[in-house]
């Protein structure tokens, strides 16, 4: 990913997402060490830095809270290794105006899980009372969406128990969905990071699932 030219000319450093499972993220660190000099890691309250001896950095968050169950280890890499590997139970709620997918996702992979296509139409610069109808039609459209995802996350998540909820796609439909009283034995239960997915086909379910359980990182580049 190219860097950034920010106002009076200076570059800002490139900074990109990847998620790793618990298990692999011993061999991601020596990588990203063999690549930038070695570093020195250090721990607060967004999570685990590398930071790299070349200015470089990188940010391991872990998918879920500790909870009473912390990951063993002899330094705070290992022990982040270690909680990102404890099997967890996710009820996975994914929407964009095109679709939808919802699964109980349980070590990366859905145990119970539907997709379907949707369809809100996008905004329009049109005036007057053609504003008004599209308006109308628009929230009619997205109504019926929330009550559809609503009613099929119901029927998924119904058939296994889960201790998270994992929101994705479109945080404002995601939101009311989760907020729809269809799901209120769900409403409170702890939400975890937010996942930004493109609409959500079988595919994307998949992965959405093994990223709802990795570290997530977010690598800065040294600035050039």
């Amino acid at each position: 990913m190219p860097a950034h030219t920010a106002a009076g000319g200076e570059r800002k450093p490139s900074v990109r997402t990847a998620y790793v499972p618990g298990g692999r993220l011993p061999g991601w660190a020596e990588r990203f060490g063999a690549s930038h000099n070695g570093y020195q890691l250090k721990d607060d309250d967004d999570g685990l830095h590398l930071l790299a001896a070349d200015g470089a950095e990188a940010l391991l968050q872990a998918p879920w809270p500790v909870d009473g169950r912390p990951g063993r280890g002899r330094d705070e890499l290992e022990r982040l290794s270690s909680l990102a590997s404890q099997p967890r139970r996710l009820g996975l709620l994914l929407v964009r105006r095109g679709g939808y997918g919802v699964a109980v996702v349980n070590e990366g992979v859905a145990l119970a899980s539907k997709v379907g296509s949707t369809y809100v139409q996008s905004r329009t610069a049109a005036g007057g009372q053609s504003q008004q109808r599209f308006a109308r039609r628009r929230s009619n459209q997205a109504d019926a969406l929330v009550e559809t995802v609503a009613e099929q996350a119901l029927r998924v998540f119904t058939g296994g128990s889960f201790e998270y909820v994992v929101p994705g796609g479109d945080r404002a439909l995601a939101g009311l969905v989760l907020d729809h009283p269809a799901l209120a034995r769900y409403a409170g239960l702890p939400r975890l990071a937010y996942l930004d997915v493109p609409d959500p086909k079988a595919a994307v379910l998949r992965k959405a699932a093994a990223d709802a359980c990795a570290v997530r990182i977010q690598v800065t580049d040294p600035r050039p």
